[in-house]
């Protein structure tokens, strides 16, 4: 009934609408709310941000028939593993086993290449929870979605003056970053680093946090979208620098709401974000998929483009 094939750019319009029907749909059924407040034609963005990191990077399942997209999902290879983005059914076919079709298309890529594949799932979603742990998938870090709408005038409250300095990020320091990542986190994705900072699409915003010495020992990426106003992929040495570089952030959101994810762990990160207002909003998994290195800092993971 369905075949498989690569997206296409004449694909994203589609896509763009499954996108926001089918997430939409769940949260709403599941949860009384909707996760994407725009334009079905906004949820391009994914279909745009994957295409230009890869243009190979994106799948569909088609009906042979009629030509519907039923289904669609985003890879992403890197230099130390594969990640899996937002994938999607239409509701008219959950059940049907498109998404294990989907993931099992992904994992064969990132067998071929020798790599773990990683992901960043919802745990409130218990389908998609057992899809991947009947994969393979095992998770290694709990996250909680943190929600905040940034007054007009920024911040309540003074930041410590002892807090690092940040700067805003320069193609000088995607070496560094790519160094810090893969000491804390055991992965690398300096292609990423460098669309961030090139900034095309003139949607985001990257930080990093200094030491004492001058170094590099963390850094934070945002993006302010009509889809999604996302703060992550993010990684830091210690909590001050990650407080330092969210403040960063945060002011770039005045008068706007914006989502950011921290560790659950990471207790006195997670009773700043309280202190600024911040609410949970769902609760997020990284999984993987073979072998992962234990987490030496903090990261701060995102879902455009999808990092674990």
């Amino acid at each position: 009934m369905f075949k498989m094939r690569l997206m296409r750019a004449a694909d994203f319009d589609a896509v763009a609408e499954l996108i926001f029907l089918s997430t939409n749909s769940w949260y709403q059924q599941r949860l009384g709310h909707s996760i994407f407040q725009c334009r079905p034609q906004d949820c391009r963005v994914f279909c745009e941000v994957y295409d230009d990191l890869d243009p190979d990077g994106g799948l569909v399942l088609e009906h042979r028939r009629t030509g519907m997209i039923a289904g669609s999902c985003f890879f992403h290879p890197r230099e130390t593993h594969v990640s899996l983005g937002i994938m999607n059914v239409h509701p008219n076919y959950f059940g049907h086993g498109i998404a294990g079709r989907l993931l099992q298309r992904i994992i064969d890529e990132a067998e071929s290449r020798d790599l773990p594949l990683r992901l960043v799932s919802s745990a409130l979603n218990l389908d998609s929870y057992s899809l991947y742990n009947r994969h393979g998938f095992v998770p290694f870090c709990l996250y909680q979605d943190m929600v905040v709408t940034v007054p007009e005038t920024g911040l309540p409250g003074k930041a410590d003056p002892s807090l690092p300095r940040v700067r805003e990020a320069t193609s000088s320091d995607i070496t560094a970053m790519g160094r810090l990542e893969f000491e804390i986190s055991g992965i690398s994705r300096e292609q990423d680093y460098c669309y961030f900072i090139e900034n095309r699409r003139g949607i985001w915003k990257t930080f990093v946090s200094l030491d004492d010495n001058g170094e590099v020992d963390g850094f934070l990426n945002s993006v302010d979208h009509a889809a999604t106003k996302l703060i992550g992929p993010g990684v830091m040495r210690c909590e001050a620098s990650a407080e330092a570089l969210l403040r960063a952030q945060l002011d770039r959101y005045r008068g706007k709401g914006v989502v950011f994810i921290l560790p659950t762990g990471q207790s006195g990160l997670v009773r700043t974000a309280y202190s600024i207002g911040a609410r949970n909003c769902e609760l997020h998994l990284g999984q993987v998929r073979g072998t992962a290195q234990p987490v030496s800092g903090i990261v701060m993971p995102t879902f455009l483009p999808e990092s674990a």
